[in-house]
């Protein structure tokens, strides 16, 4: 079984900054892309950032130049450095890894649970 756990969400001011982790546990031989992704009260999940393997980014209009993904693959740990923080940022973020090879050989979907982010204006 995989995990994903998220952490570092919290309450900011706008203009301040956020560091979200996204950690994988359980039986995993490699990790393709990460993402980031945001669902605010009301509206769709979307998609913040991605990286993948080879540490391409990609990232919404909405946070580029504002937020910065990483990954650590000794680590098997994603990162969302979130900048200049706005109240429009104000959502759940989720991470997803949509391609995780097992040790059974198998290559699983995973989501994390969320963790919310507000920022007060």
């Amino acid at each position: 079984q995989v995990q994903l756990v998220e952490s570092g969400g919290g309450l900011v001011q706008a203009g301040g900054s956020l560091r979200l982790s996204c950690a994988a546990s359980g039986r995993i031989l490699s990790i393709n892309a990460m993402g980031w992704y945001r669902q605010a009260p009301g509206k769709q999940r979307e998609l913040v950032a991605t990286i993948t393997s080879g540490d391409s980014t990609n990232y919404a209009d909405s946070v580029k130049g504002r937020f910065t993904i990483s990954r650590d693959n000794g680590k098997n740990t994603g990162y969302l450095q979130m900048n200049s923080l706005k109240p429009e940022d104000t959502a759940v973020y989720y991470c997803n890894a949509p391609g995780i090879l097992t040790t059974s050989g198998v290559y699983v979907d995973t989501w994390g649970q969320g963790t919310q982010v507000t920022v007060s204006s």
